[in-house]
């Protein structure tokens, strides 16, 4: 897999490179701001890049900007945003329109490389990948009550586990159920949330995205 980094800080750019080289990963180059990222990405053709949502110059949302533009350029190109703090706004405009290959983590999350490399595995792939932490502050918003509250408890937990890209058996892995348990509680998730026939990849993106239709 080669990816590329973008994040001001240059002690995060070398961390996450020696992380990800040891892990195997080929780090193909890295960026300090949007501008530089762009033109990086169309220069070494990346599998996955991983782009700070806040970069140079005003810290706001240079990098979601960047990773959108990036999307429309090279659709091909797995996105794995990096955050300080939720930026839910963001994960919506990216998510709502491309969910394919898309993912987003706390910087907190990072420092297990485990996690970073099966999020980035997963976006490669063309997954859909949100922080623990994100889908948890998703699921507490007062909009999305009214949309998941037909939910029971364990097909809550069972959306958020999709929601961090875990398979039908990796969700009864998780939960220590059969399979054809989960898949159960799939089948009555996507009947709740009102997701009609279409392919399972994208009802289940829908599913995990569900709070954006509030």
């Amino acid at each position: 897999m080669r990816v590329v980094i973008a994040d001001d800080s240059g002690l995060l750019r070398q961390a996450l490179t020696n992380l990800l080289t040891e892990a195997g990963i080929e780090v193909v180059g890295t960026a300090a701001d949007a501008e530089t990222l762009t033109s990086l990405v169309a220069e070494v053709s990346p599998d996955v890049a991983i782009v700070d949502i806040k970069m140079p110059p005003t810290f706001t949302n240079e990098g979601a900007k960047a990773a959108v533009e990036l999307r429309a350029q090279h659709p091909g190109l797995g996105i794995l945003l990096l955050s300080q703090s939720l930026e839910s706004r963001y994960v919506t405009d990216l998510a709502r329109d491309s969910p394919r290959g898309f993912g987003y983590l706390l910087k907190d999350r990072v420092v297990d490389v485990a996690v970073l490399v099966g999020a980035l595995e997963t976006v490669r792939a063309g997954g859909t990948v949100m922080d623990p932490d994100v889908i948890a502050h998703l699921l507490g918003r007062q909009s999305l009550a009214a949309q998941l509250e037909r939910l029971s408890e364990r097909e809550r937990t069972v959306l958020e586990l999709m929601a961090q890209g875990y398979s039908n058996a990796g969700i009864g892995e998780q939960l220590v159920i059969e399979t054809k348990t989960v898949e159960s509680h799939v089948a009555r998730i996507m009947a709740k949330l009102d997701l009609h026939q279409a392919p399972e990849e994208h009802r289940r993106v829908r599913a995990v995205l569900a709070w954006l239709r509030g």
